[in-house]
């Protein structure tokens, strides 16, 4: 059975409620909006109740149910400034995961901004260049970095991928160590709130199509919660049948790491 978070009366249901006011905070220049008008600010400081990480995703995870999906929100390019973007009103599925995991790390916003950019910036560089633009380089520098740490089980397979998103990245060729739906769901006693799946592409091009993070719902039921565009939202699913809706063949998973990042 998957981890779930403990109950505590420190941190209640209204509790959560108080914190939900969404709005967007551009950072530039190393910039925040001031920490006591922040929503972010204020989940942050509630989710400090947790003393353990997988119950402080659980926690911010939960609250953003219901936020809206929302692509591209990130802004800059190959030959456009880099700006560093936080939102809590849109998410899509790598921002969403990046926005809980950083908030989860962070006991204040000027250290939410550093998670954040360590997580989506290859060693933290603010540059289009170095975003982590392919799911598979997301993982993989993040458990680099301390971040996470990749969860293996008995079964995987290795697979190659051959990529081309944008031309100015070129092809690159990633070989990666995958798990088969079934191994996956047949060891769902591994997994923790918390842990983050990624969903590998049948398409030739690309290396991931999805990601989100594993929670349970009653009775132990696997849930996938995640920012969904064909839902337009925020959203816990069940495990089994988002993975037979989209055919999915592989998977990996990440482990959240409480610790100082490297």
């Amino acid at each position: 059975m998957g981890t779930m978070p403990s109950g505590d009366p420190a941190v209640s249901r209204r509790d959560l409620l108080r914190v939900l006011a969404g709005g967007v905070i551009l950072v530039a220049g190393g910039r925040f909006a001031a920490a006591d008008e922040s929503a972010i600010g204020r989940l942050i400081a509630a989710a400090r109740a947790f003393s353990v990480l997988s119950q402080r995703i659980d926690f911010i995870s939960r609250a953003w149910l219901g936020t809206r999906y929302q692509a591209d929100t990130l802004i800059g390019g190959p030959r456009k400034q880099e700006v560093m973007v936080v939102r809590d009103d849109r998410f899509d599925c790598v921002t969403y995961c990046e926005t809980v995991l950083a908030a989860a790390k962070a006991s204040d916003l000027g250290e939410f901004k550093s998670a954040l950019q360590t997580i989506r910036y290859h060693n933290g560089t603010l540059t289009w260049r170095e975003r982590n633009h392919y799911f598979f380089e997301w993982s993989q520098h993040n458990i680099e970095n301390n971040i996470c740490r990749a969860l293996a089980m008995d079964g995987a397979v290795e697979i190659e991928k051959t990529v081309f998103w944008h031309k100015e990245l070129g092809k690159r060729r990633f070989s990666m160590s995958v798990i088969p739906r079934a191994i996956f769901l047949a060891n769902k006693h591994s997994l923790m709130t918390g842990d983050i799946v990624g969903f590998i592409s049948g398409k030739s091009y690309l290396d991931y199509f999805h990601t989100g993070f594993i929670a349970f719902g009653d009775k132990g039921v696997l849930l996938l919660r995640h920012a969904a565009k064909s839902r337009h939202r925020v959203l816990d699913e069940r495990m089994d049948r988002f993975l037979a809706v989209n055919r999915v063949r592989y998977v990996t998973l990440l482990r959240p790491q409480d610790g100082e990042a490297g």
